[in-house]
């Protein structure tokens, strides 16, 4: 199964500076996780350069990736173009 999800990052926003990219990679995981009704969440490394290229503080206020999903249950999501 193959899906494109655009996913909000605007609540991240509302933590502490510090602390907004690594929470937006766990939001990423969790919405595809909840989405996909996957057990295991894989993310490209590419997904991680876009939400960390402006520093921990200025994060994407949403993010498109593709997410596909095996027969394991597993997902591996990249960056859609």
């Amino acid at each position: 199964m193959e899906r494109v999800y655009t996913i909000p990052l605007r609540n991240v926003k509302n933590v502490k500076r510090t602390i907004r990219a690594p929470r937006a990679i766990r939001e990423v995981k969790n919405f595809l996780t909840k989405h996909m009704k996957a057990e295991e969440v894989k993310l490209d490394e590419s997904i991680n350069h876009v939400i960390w290229a402006r520093g921990i503080q200025k994060i994407p206020s949403k993010i498109t990736v593709k997410a596909v999903k095996d027969d394991d249950g597993v997902v591996e999501a990249t960056l859609a173009e």
